[in-house]
């Protein structure tokens, strides 16, 4: 009966590593109130947006969170997004190619792209949401 104990607390504690994140699948995201942005933008267009904001809180909830945290809280499993200057316009030009194109290095993905999926307006409000953010523990 021990035995049978340990064996289904290591299955228990292997799947809720593997399944913790849920599915990483990326969500389409709804930006209905937002003017549309051609694919080519590097500055963030939505900046001090109202609706952006919004959408982006609910964007990044969905397609973020699981790799970037809570409210954009890293815990180390990837970059924390609260960083990033929100006033420097090449880190605007940065954020919208990794979330496109995704990051890979030495055939590794650590990041899927995302630019089939997310629309340049839900990129930006993901971007608009995050630059809101306290930063005071970073």
């Amino acid at each position: 009966m021990k035995n049978l104990k340990k064996i289904a607390l290591v299955v228990l504690a292997t799947s809720t590593l593997a399944f913790g994140h849920g599915d990483v699948t990326p969500q389409a995201v709804e930006t209905k109130g937002l003017e549309k942005v051609a694919a080519d933008v590097i500055v963030n267009p939505f900046r001090d947006n109202e609706i952006a904001i919004e959408i982006g809180k609910s964007a990044y909830n969905t397609n973020c969170a699981r790799c970037h945290g809570l409210g954009a809280v890293s815990g180390g499993v990837a970059p924390d997004l609260r960083a990033l200057d929100p006033k420097d316009d090449d880190i605007d030009e940065y954020f919208v190619t990794k979330v496109m194109e995704g990051a890979v290095r030495n055939g590794n993905v650590y990041m899927p792209p995302f630019g089939e999926v997310l629309s340049s307006e839900a990129i930006w409000a993901i971007r608009s949401w995050v630059e809101t953010l306290p930063t005071d523990d970073l």
